[in-house]
């Protein structure tokens, strides 16, 4: 699945324009590795999102298509957040 996708799916970001946008500012990272919008993510890769002032680390852990929204966050799994002042 494609990272923008992912994360519009899994709903850490809102809009996949927006998570495109991200992507292509270099603020998302794949297994340690600036990733672009069109990266494949599979079941176990590390997530680093910087997203305004909050950094998220996150593990994948499901990938579906359109999942219900009371779902979304069982998609992955919350490694580390923080937010910077």
């Amino acid at each position: 699945m494609r990272l923008d996708k992912f994360l519009k799916s899994s709903r850490l970001i809102k809009r996949r324009t927006v998570a495109k946008e991200i992507c292509d500012a270099g603020r998302i990272s794949l297994n340690g590795r600036v990733a672009k919008a069109g990266s494949e993510v599979s079941v176990g890769d590390v997530l680093l999102v910087r997203y305004g002032q909050r950094t998220l680390e996150v593990r994948v852990v499901e990938l579906q298509e359109n999942p219900r929204k009371e779902n979304a966050a069982q998609l992955y799994e919350v490694l580390t957040g923080s937010v910077e002042e």
